[in-house]
């Protein structure tokens, strides 16, 4: 029986640590319809205005002409710890030739122990503080680490979704780095501003 109870306690832990390093919210969405919906590449990344960790109000739209990796993240997902390291030498590598990785931190911690932990992983780019309007214009962002890569005119060349090889990571940021928009097919734009309606689920707190 005892043996037992140790088995069911192991198998509780490990269902925890998938569940969060996997799906992100159970919250219930009360916004709009979703921007982005279905292959999202080619199609223009919703501009926002969020705010840093030192208070200032940032625009997606204010890095125009630079490539940006925006990656959506939360202080207790080991997947995104694992990428951090990885982003800042990313951004000490190709900061020169236009890469801009904007960290978006979508938990519910205080921005100071957001700043605390950011320091901690050796982040050298912009942590901007989430919000679940954000996470709608991005298609409701469920799983973390999630991430867009953005060319230099703003279109999304790529999305990512959990932990990859750094190499993948890399490849990504190349090919955005060079990566010039082409236009958006009508079915597409279609596809990507049709209305979904939100599913409403009861948090489990």
């Amino acid at each position: 029986m005892k043996r037992n109870a140790l088995v069911f306690v192991a198998l509780f832990v490990a269902i925890l640590a998938m569940l969060a390093s996997g799906k992100y919210l159970d919250r219930t969405r009360k916004h709009g319809p979703l921007k982005l919906v279905g292959n999202v590449q080619g199609l223009p990344a919703p501009d926002f205005q969020l705010p840093s960790l030192d208070g200032a109000k940032v625009k997606l739209s204010d890095f125009r002409g630079k490539a940006v990796l925006l990656n959506f993240w939360a202080t207790w997902c080991p997947p995104c710890k694992v990428e951090m390291p990885w982003f800042a030498d990313l951004q000490k590598e190709y900061g020169k030739d236009g890469l801009v990785i904007l960290g978006v931190a979508m938990d519910d911690s205080e921005p100071d122990k957001i700043a605390q932990f950011a320091s901690e992983m050796g982040v050298n780019y912009p942590i901007l503080l989430g919000t679940d309007q954000v996470s709608d214009d991005y298609g409701n962002v469920q799983y973390l680490p999630t991430s867009f890569y953005i060319s230099r005119d703003g279109t999304i060349v790529d999305k990512m979704t959990g932990l990859l090889d750094r190499k993948d990571i890399e490849e990504a940021v190349k090919k955005t780095l060079n990566t010039t928009s082409r236009p958006t097919s009508s079915s597409q734009q279609s596809q990507a501003t049709a209305e979904v309606k939100p599913a409403v689920k009861d948090a489990a707190q």
